[in-house]
């Protein structure tokens, strides 16, 4: 059993996690809620003046224990003039895009105040980046979350390129992104890496050996009790919709998996649900036959509900899916590549059916024709999901890394 010794934790983050409506925010803001009932959580966050998070998070997380510190400094937008001159500008750069788009410095500095004023046990940074913003100088050991590994990711994204142009510029993120979480994975007291086999990568290819694994997870109660009103008819997408990955698995989806289903099954409906879908999305579902798109939901449950299976068309990507453990809480079938399903404690054609995107039209068409089976797959695997990957069992896992940090900055 966790004796647990109480901590002064500083979670550092570059994404407000509040409202939670993205994969990368519910696995933050759950597992910080678990733990603040046993530990004082000072949580920095960066967010602009006028978003719903400046208005939003700081009487939430108060409300739970957490004292919130907003940095009024966004991450820059991905479009505009700006965006491809800093795009141009990285060419000269030895870091990815990515890391120097995301160092803050105003964050660094309300950081540093913050340190002066008080004791941090631990400092836990949500992605490897934040890294630079807590200074070297300050005490206290360093985990560090890898919702990815992001060169894994960028490789995957160079492989399934086909312009000649994109595959130079991704190779060369590729690449930076390997020598950059080489250094910053080996810098950090620990890493929490949120499957097996990322952890596996992380120690052998990055030579990183103190990792654990927290896995993704899922709120029991929230999810368990969702009263069904399936239509066999339904595939469901979920995911946020600003994510590369997710809109390679759409555009997939529209350009070739759901036009194969309609041929076989004219009444078959795609409904795409998630947050900040861009402007090429909106236009191009917007007439398109058999296609809904629902932006920016309050609550995914009612589409998990009524849907009939879940699509999970994913070809690039690391980590593991928290769409695919809801979809299952909540007793819905599931359609997914072997690399949505990577990283989960399931079993293919037991708990889901894996399918590669050549394979995935006919395997909804069959989804769609067969509910009684699928149903019986989903049962299978929603016992699995409920009993292993709810979060008041995974924060115990977080704390137990954190217990490893401490005895070893205590031996130092």
């Amino acid at each position: 059993m966790l004796c647990v010794i109480p901590m002064h934790v500083a979670i550092i983050d570059g994404d407000v996690s509040y409202p939670a409506n993205s994969g990368k925010r519910l696995r933050t803001l759950n597992l910080m809620l678990q733990v603040a009932r046993r530990h004082r959580i000072t949580y920095v966050g960066r967010c602009a003046v006028d978003s719903e998070e400046w208005r939003a998070a700081p009487a939430f997380l108060r409300e739970h224990r957490i004292e919130p510190i907003l940095v009024p400094d966004p991450v820059p937008q991905k479009s505009g003039l700006a965006f491809y001159a800093r795009l141009f500008a990285n060419l000269f750069s030895s870091q990815p895009y990515s890391v120097t788009s995301h160092y803050s410095e105003p964050m660094r500095q309300a950081i540093s105040e913050f340190a002066k004023q008080d004791r941090v046990d631990l400092w836990q940074l949500e992605w490897a980046p934040y890294l630079a913003m807590v200074d070297a100088a300050l005490p206290g050991p360093r985990v560090v979350i890898a919702h990815n590994v992001d060169t894994l990711i960028w490789q995957r994204y160079y492989e399934n390129e086909l312009s000649f142009f994109k595959r130079a510029f991704l190779k060369t993120q590729w690449q930076k992104f390997r020598r950059f979480e080489e250094d910053a994975f080996r810098q950090a007291t620990r890493v929490v890496a949120v499957s097996e086999e990322d952890a596996r990568l992380i120690r052998i290819e990055f030579g990183q050996p103190n990792v654990d694994v927290v896995d993704n997870g899922i709120d029991r109660a929230y999810f368990e009790n969702v009263q069904e009103s399936r239509d066999a008819r339904r595939i469901l997408f979920l995911g946020a919709l600003d994510w590369r990955p997710n809109l390679d698995a759409v555009d997939l989806l529209l350009d070739k998996i759901f036009p194969r289903v309609q041929v076989q099954e004219s009444t078959a409906k795609l409904v795409i649900v998630g947050r900040h879908p861009p402007d090429e999305l909106v236009e191009r579902t917007r007439n398109a036959p058999g296609v809904e798109l629902h932006a920016d939901v309050a609550d995914v449950r009612p589409y998990l509900a009524g849907s009939g299976v879940m699509a999970v068309p994913l070809r690039i990507g690391g980590g593991s899916r928290l769409k695919i453990l809801e979809a299952l809480a909540c007793g819905l079938p599931v359609v997914s590549t072997a690399v949505g399903a990577e990283g989960l404690l399931l079993k293919p054609n037991e708990d889901y059916v894996q399918a590669d995107e050549d394979a995935m039209a006919d395997a909804l068409v069959q989804a769609i024709r067969n509910p009684d089976a699928m149903r019986a797959l989903a049962d299978h695997g929603r016992r699995i999901v409920l009993d292993t990957y709810d979060w008041s069992v995974l924060a115990k896992k977080l704390e137990a890394s954190w217990e490893k940090c401490s005895a070893c900055a205590s031996s130092t």
